[in-house]
């Protein structure tokens, strides 16, 4: 059983004792600082805070005890209740609202749960905030309120209908386009909340026929949530089955999304992003962003259209920095998370489907034949377990010296560039991990190249 604590929120199993898994004492008091932390920042008497949850069998426990809290803290809630991760995003904004906390562990199994923490404008809290909080936790250092100033609870109706109205009213989604092409659209929401909006986003967008599977909002996930080839059999067969010309999956809080080509293979979770973004460089000029461990694609589709790429370091708040530093167009991760900035600062499914549709609907192409008109990589994961005592920033040193004549970052880690390759070394916060991600034309090619790091770790 686990509990993780981290500048972006807490996540952790539940059951169990305090301070080791996700009791009901961790949520009280991460909730109680969290408030603490928006009352310090913008000095208001009483703040308004939207609260929305994905559809795991934990959510309606961990629900009560964070609105519970909230009222406790002097806070007013409005309550989403089941919703996706942007669309709590996007109605902080919409609300005007303090903050946001969206209960969801994302791809995690259902034995986890999480509370993901947003500021004033709908984004992820950054680091200095996190770090903040994390200190008044350690403090206990929090007042709740007397009983004259308790918060109240109000219920936010048709979120999801705000989220669609706002996607389908953007200039480069093509709904006549996608409702002449006729599409068949294979769907797997892993029976959390993606069920409740894609179904509908999809008719709104005119797609012909959705194939709906595992799209109850049960929290039963199906299979393993995280959206990885190993874990799609289902939908694969279902595209073949119906002859789709298509299939999604997003994860339980739907800010990933994958693609499974008319043929039922894996699109590339890598290719979600660049995709998208193709068709957005077609339309308007303008930068990208990902994180250092995303495909070369994103950089190459990028400069063939005489645009510049920029990197970012690992997490989606560096993303969303990078991306309003640099004045990006489109950008995101390679885990399949789409950020449009027109829309919203957010990894978000919904507007990456619909953007997506436009694009194939455009190119008048198959899904597979749109994927083969990219680069071809492939990325190998790997880490090196290593012992509490080893120096790991002195290996990363040691390596950075070696490569020095290489293009090379340090941004996140230590990020190496080669002709047709890269290499990023990161290490884990919380374990004594090395992580190394390889990008080569080819997996044997990737992999080996991964092995001759790994080896020279080991000799260092």
């Amino acid at each position: 059983m686990t509990l993780i604590k981290s500048i972006s929120g807490i996540r952790g199993t539940i059951g169990g004792k305090p301070e080791q898994n996700l009791s009901p004492l961790d949520i009280v008091n991460f909730t109680a600082a969290y408030a603490t932390l928006l009352r310090r920042k913008n000095g208001k008497a009483k703040l308004r805070i939207v609260l929305g949850r994905d559809a795991r069998l934990s959510g309606r426990m961990v629900k009560r005890i964070v609105a519970g809290t909230l009222s406790g803290m002097g806070c007013d809630i409005i309550n989403l209740g089941m919703a996706t991760t942007p669309t709590v995003e996007m109605a902080v904004t919409a609300e005007r609202a303090d903050g946001g906390i969206i209960l969801t562990a994302s791809h995690n199994p259902r034995q986890w749960n999480a509370l993901k923490l947003l500021n004033e404008k709908g984004e992820f809290l950054s680091a200095k905030a996190g770090e903040e909080l994390l200190q008044i936790i350690d403090n206990q250092d929090f007042t709740f309120a007397e009983v004259d100033d308790l918060g109240d609870m109000e219920k936010a109706e048709n979120y999801h209908n705000y989220h669609i109205n706002k996607i389908l009213e953007l200039p480069l989604v093509d709904i006549e386009t996608i409702r002449k092409a006729n599409f068949t659209v294979a769907l797997d929401c892993v029976n959390s909340v993606g069920g409740l909006v894609l179904p509908q986003l999809l008719k709104r967008l005119g797609v012909a026929q959705v194939v709906e599977l595992y799209c109850e909002a049960t929290g039963e996930f199906p299979h393993n949530p995280e959206p990885l080839p190993e874990h799609l059999g289902d939908l694969s067969e279902a595209v073949r089955q119906s002859n789709a010309h298509v299939g999604f999956v997003v994860d339980p809080d739907v800010d990933r999304l994958a693609i499974v080509d008319e043929n039922g293979n894996m699109f590339g979770e890598e290719y979600t992003l660049v995709a998208v973004a193709d068709y957005i460089l077609q339309h308007k000029q303008g930068n990208t962003v990902s994180n250092l461990s995303s495909t070369r694609a994103l950089r190459d589709i990028t400069e063939n259209a005489d645009n510049q790429y920029f990197s970012a370091a690992v997490g989606e708040v560096n993303v969303v920095a990078a991306m309003k530093k640099h004045h990006a167009v489109i950008g995101g991760e390679g885990n399949g998370g789409v950020i449009y900035p027109e829309l919203h600062y957010g990894r978000d499914s919904l507007v990456g489907i619909a953007l997506f549709l436009s694009h194939l609907a455009k190119s008048g192409k198959s899904c597979s034949q749109l994927r083969q008109q990219y680069p071809q990589y492939v990325i190998s994961k790997n880490k090196i377990q290593l012992t509490a005592e080893t120096d790991v920033n002195q290996i990363l040193t040691s390596l950075q010296k070696k490569y020095s004549q290489q293009p090379h970052s340090t941004i996140d880690g230590l990020k190496i560039e080669f002709d047709s390759a890269w290499v990023h070394l990161r290490k884990s916060n919380t374990e004594p991990i090395i992580r190394i991600y390889v990008e080569h034309s080819t997996a044997e090619k990737a992999d080996k190249l991964a092995q001759q790091f790994i080896d020279e770790i080991n000799a260092i």
